[in-house]
């Protein structure tokens, strides 16, 4: 990870900008340089991954114009070579070097040719104004404000542009930003023509795009790293990956010294694919002292997201502090494309796309936010193969009545997908994965609720929740966590829509009041 901050206006105060700029020196730790534009300010952060030294440093400048960009642009060689054809140079391998030459022959149109995860400011010196994008799933942050003079400030955490604006938002994904205006140039939930494809296409095809995704992830020239929580789509990346790289992974997992749910399947796949395994464990007291720096590193007050943070983020610390692993792949976004627990309830296909879409377009603000902070805040990057644009496009255009459970069993097509390569253990493939903070251990959830509950009597609960008008906390957990959110991120709930809920409006879900899957009527093995 790095991170990337533009102030955009000419006489932008230099003292804070470079203050603002060092408040996420964990998301690149290695250098820091910020130049001037004539035009305001652009700084960058550097976590070295692709191509490692001094001369892939950015902002990167050609002629006048001038990028920052935290991301990694997954076609790059090719375009590089088309670009060299044309009679541009490079002085590093860097895969963002290629963003400005590609503006100069593309402009905004080079937005929707990128296989990318990526967010980037721009400084067109023809035009003497800014571009900034974000990818179409927005699994790379950035936000912007407006200051007092008007000017925009773009920057990759919200912890960045506290103090700076009144109001911090996140840039949408899948836009760029110019003339002052966000112009959509793709969406990713939305289907044009559903495939009706036969089940043994739809299989294989979900096989090969998956394959090809983690295959262009572990393209890095920095040590990498897998997260294998024993479940069905971490696996998956790790058995992809081991046949991939026909050497020994280094897998990490993590769980509660008591009630740890996974580990053991953790383990299980660790042993099957022969890779380096380490385990991390952690108590209550862990669990407790983790909360305020995980809702600070985060920026939310969701519940679902806090709780599956914990765990994540003292893994990824202990990675950062014990090894040399700087890319973590991770198996986020599966669920919102094939379904979670609670999608069984989902009344039709109909219902079941309309949810997926819906999912799809918040991700930025609860699990791709999850995994990024976690692991950028511990100085590392996070790759999400199930978020591969290709990938994404599929899956989504298949005929939701494919991705409906009639198989009794959720995510039946990734599994059938997979059934024939052995890649994990079988009974890993056919098995249900708990919840993740519940996967950590039943007790985290638990813990995490009892110290919320000692801090606030019922009366003070009431009178306290009252004060919050958008996201108004229902339970003294969501209290507790928006309180500690309030500390850091003052009045800025509004960067989060909402809180992650199951789908009220369909039948077996309306008395629903807890995010945890553990709830549902459905869970059943999940849990064991």
């Amino acid at each position: 990870m790095c991170s990337i901050l533009a102030w955009c206006r000419k006489d932008a105060p230099k003292d804070k900008f470079q203050e603002s700029l060092m408040r996420t020196t964990s998301r690149g730790p290695d250098a820091t340089k910020t130049i001037d534009t004539g035009k305001g300010l652009m700084g960058f952060n550097r976590l070295a991954i692709m191509g490692l030294t001094a001369s892939g440093m950015q902002p990167f400048q050609l002629g006048g114009d001038a990028l920052v960009c935290n991301g990694e642009i997954y076609n790059f060689r090719p375009r590089k070579q088309e670009l060299i054809t044309k009679g541009y140079t490079f002085s590093s391998d860097s895969d963002c070097e290629i963003l400005l030459p590609l503006y100069r022959e593309l402009g905004c149109s080079m937005f929707e040719t990128l296989d990318a995860e990526y967010a980037l400011v721009l400084y067109d010196s023809v035009s003497d104004s800014y571009v900034a994008a974000r990818d179409p799933i927005g699994i790379r942050p950035l936000y912007y404000g407006y200051d007092e003079s008007g000017a925009i400030i773009f920057a990759s955490e919200p912890k960045n542009l506290v103090g700076l604006t009144e109001k911090i938002m996140p840039f949408p994904p899948g836009h760029y930003y110019k003339d002052g205006e966000f112009v959509q140039y793709a969406d990713p939930a939305h289907v044009d023509h559903i495939r009706h494809d036969s089940m043994e296409l739809v299989a294989g095809n979900i096989h090969d795009l998956l394959v090809a995704g983690v295959e262009k992830r572990l393209d890095s020239d920095a040590p990498v790293g897998f997260l294998l929580s024993g479940g069905l789509d971490s696996s998956l990346v790790c058995g992809i990956s081991a046949k991939l790289m026909k050497k020994p992974l280094e897998t990490f997992a993590i769980g509660m010294d008591i009630d740890a749910i996974d580990l053991k399947y953790a383990r299980q796949v660790a042993d099957y694919i022969g890779s380096n395994h380490h385990e991390v464990i952690i108590s209550r007291d862990d669990v407790i002292n983790a909360l305020e720096p995980v809702i600070a590193a985060l920026g939310t007050y969701d519940i679902t997201t806090i709780r599956a943070s914990i765990g994540m983020y003292l893994c990824c610390k202990w990675i950062h502090e014990n090894t040399d692993v700087r890319v973590l792949l991770t198996g986020e976004i599966s669920d919102e494309l094939f379904g979670y627990k609670y999608t069984d309830f989902a009344p039709n296909a109909f219902a079941f796309q309309e949810e997926a879409e819906k999912r799809v377009r918040e991700l930025h603000m609860y699990d791709v936010l999850r995994a990024d902070r976690c692991i950028s805040v511990n100085s590392l990057e996070a790759r999400v193969p199930f978020g591969d644009l290709a990938f994404v496009d599929y899956v989504m255009s298949i005929d939701p009545e494919m991705k409906l459970n009639k198989y009794n069993k959720g995510k039946y097509l990734l599994r059938h997908a997979f059934e024939n390569d052995h890649l994990i253990p079988d009974d890993i493939l056919w098995r249900e994965k708990a919840a993740f903070s519940d996967a950590v251990g039943h007790s985290l959830k638990d813990d995490l609720a009892d110290y919320a509950e000692s801090h606030f009597t019922d009366i003070e609960f009431q009178e306290k929740r009252k004060k919050y008008t958008h996201a108004q906390p229902f339970t003294k957990e969501s209290l507790l966590y928006r309180e500690i959110f309030e500390k850091y991120y003052p009045g800025q709930s509004q960067m989060v829509k909402d809180f992650w809920m199951p789908n009220k409006s369909w039948d077996g879900l309306q008395n629903v009041n807890d995010p945890s899957a553990r709830v549902l009527s459905n869970y059943g093995a999940s849990g064991i």
